[in-house]
C-alpha cells in the first residue's frame, strides 16, 4: 500500500491520470449533446435529460462494480451499516443532487455560464477541505493557483455572453450542483481513508443513477427505445467515461489533498470547448488564441498549487 500511495502522489502519475479524467469529462460535452439528438430528447425536456443521465450513471456503476469484481476475484459490496451509509451519502451528493440540479439549471441558462459557474467547484473544494473540514492548510499559493485556473475558464468563455443575469432556477441550480460536487470530493477523501474508493464509486453510481432514473420517469421523462446501434454505443461510452474518470479521480483523492486534485477540474471546460470544436470540425475555433491562453492559465494554476505541495513535502522530509 505504501508503494502504491507513493506513486499516486508523484506528479508523473498524478498529472496524466487527473488530466485523462478531465479529458474524458470534457468529451462528455459533445457526447451528451449528440446523445440528445440520437435519442430524440428535446432541448427543453429536462425530465428526459435527467432520465438519460440516470441511465448513463446506472450503467457506469454496473461497469465499475463488474470491473472491480473481476480484478479482485470476489464480490465488491459495501460491508455493514457504516459503508452502506457512506455509499448512500456520496450517491446523494455526487450523483443525485449534483446532476438533478445541473440539468434543471442547464435548461434555464447558457452552456457558457454553466461552464464558468461549474469551475467554482475548485473554490468550494478548497474552502470546504481547508477552512471547514480542516483537512489541509489554506495558503496564498493555493488561492493564487485557483484564481489562475478560474481566469483560464473565463478566458475560454470570453466574448460569449459572460455571466450577465441570474436566476435561482438557472444559475442558482448550477451553483448548487457545483457545491454538491465539491462536498462529494471531500467526502470521498474522508471515507476512502478506511474504505475502497472503487467500491464507493461503483455503488454510489448505481444507487444514484437508479434514483435519478426513477425520479425522472415519475415526472414524465421518457426516452425512445427505437434507436440506432450508434446511439446505444454512445450511451455505453458515456457510461464508460463516467466510470473511468470518477474512479480514477476517487483513487487520486484517497492519496492526495483535495485541492491538489481539484485544481485539475479547471481543465474540464477547456477540454470541453476544444473537443467540441474539433469534433464539429471547427479547427480555427479550437486553436483560437483565447483557448490557448485559457490552457496556459489553467496549467499555471495547476503548477502553482503543486509547487505548494512539493515545498511542503520537502519541508516535512527535512523535519523528519
Amino acid at each position: 500500500m505504501k508503494k502504491e500511495e507513493s506513486k499516486l502522489t508523484k506528479l508523473y502519475c498524478l498529472i496524466p491520470l487527473a488530466a485523462f479524467s478531465c479529458l474524458l469529462w470534457g468529451s462528455a460535452f459533445p457526447a451528451v449533446k449528440t446523445g440528445y439528438r440520437l435519442f430524440g430528447i428535446a432541448a427543453d425536456d429536462s425530465a428526459s435529460q435527467i432520465l438519460f443521465a440516470g441511465l448513463r450513471f446506472t450503467l457506469a456503476g454496473t461497469l465499475v462494480i463488474a470491473f472491480a469484481c473481476i480484478t479482485e476475484k470476489k464480490p465488491i459490496v459495501p460491508k455493514g451499516k457504516r459503508e452502506w451509509g457512506h455509499t448512500l451519502i456520496v450517491a446523494l451528493f455526487q450523483t443525485v443532487l449534483q446532476y438533478i440540479a445541473f440539468y434543471i439549471g442547464l435548461a434555464r441558462t447558457s452552456g457558457v455560464k454553466s461552464s464558468i459557474l461549474v469551475s467554482l467547484g475548485v473554490f468550494f473544494s478548497l474552502i470546504i477541505s481547508s477552512l471547514i473540514m480542516r483537512m489541509e492548510r489554506f495558503t496564498f499559493l493555493k488561492l493564487l493557483g485557483t484564481l489562475a485556473g478560474f481566469g483560464g475558464v473565463l478566458a475560454v468563455n470570453s466574448g460569449s455572453g459572460g455571466l450577465a443575469g441570474f436566476s435561482l432556477t438557472g444559475e442558482g441550480m448550477i451553483i448548487l450542483s457545483t457545491l454538491c460536487s465539491a462536498i462529494s470530493s471531500v467526502l470521498i477523501k474522508r471515507f476512502s481513508a478506511t474504505e475502497s474508493p472503487v467500491m464507493l464509486s461503483g455503488w454510489q453510481f448505481l444507487f444514484g443513477g437508479a434514483a435519478m432514473s426513477l425520479f425522472a420517469f415519475a415526472i414524465g421523462g421518457r426516452i425512445s427505445l427505437n434507436v440506432s446501434v450508434g446511439a446505444l454505443l454512445l450511451l455505453v461510452y458515456l457510461g464508460f467515461l463516467s466510470a473511468a474518470a470518477y474512479t480514477i479521480w476517487s483513487v487520486l483523492l484517497k492519496y492526495n489533498p483535495v485541492s491538489r486534485v481539484a485544481v485539475f477540474g479547471f481543465l474540464n471546460p477547456v477540454f470541453g470547448v476544444l473537443l467540441s470544436a474539433l469534433i464539429l470540425g471547427e479547427f480555427a475555433e479550437a486553436f483560437a488564441f483565447k483557448n490557448l491562453a485559457a490552457l496556459l492559465l489553467v496549467s499555471f494554476g495547476i503548477f502553482i498549487i503543486n509547487v505548494q505541495f512539493n515545498k511542503t513535502e520537502k519541508e516535512n522530509a527535512v523535519q523528519n
